[in-house]
């Protein structure tokens, strides 16, 4: 427990945690490549809802609308974790570009059949951080991050079976 001492000597932004501070280094990372994962993937989510076309054009804008809002509705909870154990959040576009795995998509145009397999293989990757992050949090004994995790595992796996199962056909036709 910090004492009004400890307040004194950290650093103003260093919440008191009963979490040691490996603990609280080790979880805040692996939170913070969370949230970076969540923004590339709301940002490309909301690039192909900007650009879909072809014959199920409303279907896939209204999903891929819906699943952009999910998406950037979680990060709130995320950097507010990282910062209720006493760690850093984001703070930065660059850290974000810096730390997230999921890969940007300039292209000028992207077919609608690749736009969802594309993001079925994204949100599958966030799924992959999310399972790290919650060993992690795990290993360290934070049961209120790892039970927070699992909901957001839950959510992303959701995203990965609409977008698999919309995505069907045109991955059954060899496209």
């Amino acid at each position: 427990m910090a004492t009004t001492t400890d307040l004194k000597t950290k650093p103003r932004l260093a919440t008191p945690s009963d979490l040691g501070n490996n603990a609280v280094k080790d979880i805040s990372a692996a939170l913070n490549r969370v949230l970076a994962d969540l923004y590339a993937l709301h940002f490309k989510t909301k690039n192909f809802h900007w650009h879909v076309s072809g014959p199920h054009f409303r279907d896939y804008h209204l999903m891929l609308d819906e699943q952009a809002a999910e998406i950037i509705g979680i990060t709130d909870d995320v950097a507010e974790r990282a910062r209720k154990i006493g760690g850093p959040a984001l703070k930065s576009l660059a850290q974000v570009i810096g730390t997230s795995g999921i890969t940007e998509n300039e292209a000028d145009f992207v077919s609608p059949d690749k736009m969802l397999a594309e993001l079925t293989d994204d949100n599958r990757a966030l799924v992959a951080a999310l399972r790290k992050a919650k060993a992690t949090c795990d290993d360290h004994g934070d049961h209120a991050s790892s039970a927070m995790i699992d909901e957001w595992i839950d959510a992303a796996e959701r995203r990965v079976w609409f977008l698999f199962e919309t995505n069907r056909p045109a991955m059954a036709s060899g496209h």
